[in-house]
C-alpha cells in the first residue's frame, strides 16, 4: 500500500514529460513549399530555418522570423510638420461676410443706359421692307458713289450736213452705176438745199464743200 502511494504521489507531483508527436512531410510537400518560398521572396536564412523544421518533423511557424539585417534597420526620422503661411497654403481661408460687403463684393453694378434709336425711323425702315422686301437704308449705305459722267461734245450742225450730203452723193453715184439715176432726183434737190443750210452756218466751210462736190 504504501509503494502504490508513492507512485501515486510522483505521478501527481512531476508526472513524465511526453514527447510531442512528429510530422512526416512527403515530398511533394517539401517541393511545393519550397515553390512558395521563392515566391514569397523569403531570405536565404529564413528557407533554411524552415527547411530544418521540415525535417525535424515539427510543426511549421505561422510567421517566419525576421533576418538579422532586418532587426538592425534603423529607426526612420519623423519628419517634422512644415508649416506655409497663410498666402501659400493649400486652401485658403475663407474670408466672412462682413469683410466681402466691405470691400464691395454683393455690389451691384449701375445701370448705364445707351442711346436710343429714333423709333420714327425705325417705323419707317420695317414698312419699307414689308412692302418691298428690301432695307432702304442699308442700300443706301452700301451704295457706290455715283460716278459723274463726262459731258458728251456738243455737234457740231456743219458736221452732220456734210456726212449727210456725202451719204448721198455716194448713194447717187451707185444708182447712176445702175442706170437709175433718173429716179433720185429728188435727191440732188435735198443735196442743194443742205449745201443752202450750210452756208447759213459757215459760209467759208460751205464754200470749201461746194468746190469739193463739184470736183467730184
Amino acid at each position: 500500500m504504501a509503494s502504490q502511494k508513492q507512485m501515486e504521489v510522483v505521478t501527481k507531483g512531476t508526472g513524465f514529460r511526453r514527447r510531442p508527436k512528429t510530422t512526416t512531410y512527403t515530398p511533394g510537400t517539401c517541393e511545393l513549399l519550397r515553390v512558395m518560398m521563392k515566391e514569397s521572396k523569403l531570405t536565404n536564412i529564413q528557407q533554411r530555418h524552415i527547411m530544418d523544421i521540415m525535417k525535424r518533423g515539427d510543426a511549421l511557424p505561422l510567421q517566419c522570423s525576421p533576418t538579422s539585417s532586418q532587426r538592425v534597420l534603423p529607426s526612420k526620422q519623423i519628419a517634422s510638420p512644415i508649416y506655409l503661411p497663410p498666402i501659400l497654403a493649400a486652401r485658403p481661408h475663407l474670408r466672412p461676410a462682413n469683410m466681402c460687403q466691405a470691400n464691395g463684393a454683393y455690389s451691384r453694378e449701375q445701370f448705364k443706359p445707351q442711346a436710343t434709336r429714333d423709333l420714327e425711323k425705325e417705323k419707317q425702315r420695317l414698312q419699307n421692307i414689308f412692302a418691298t422686301g428690301k432695307d432702304l437704308e442699308e442700300r443706301k449705305r452700301k451704295a457706290p458713289p455715283a460716278r459723274q459722267k463726262a459731258p458728251a461734245p456738243e455737234l457740231d450742225r456743219f458736221e452732220e450736213l456734210v456726212k449727210e450730203i456725202q451719204e448721198r452723193k455716194e448713194f447717187l453715184a451707185d444708182m447712176e452705176a445702175l442706170g437709175q439715176g433718173k429716179q433720185y432726183r429728188g435727191i440732188i434737190l435735198a443735196l442743194a438745199h443742205c449745201c443752202d443750210s450750210s452756208s447759213d452756218i459757215d459760209h467759208r466751210r460751205s464754200e470749201e464743200l461746194r468746190k469739193g462736190l463739184a470736183t467730184t
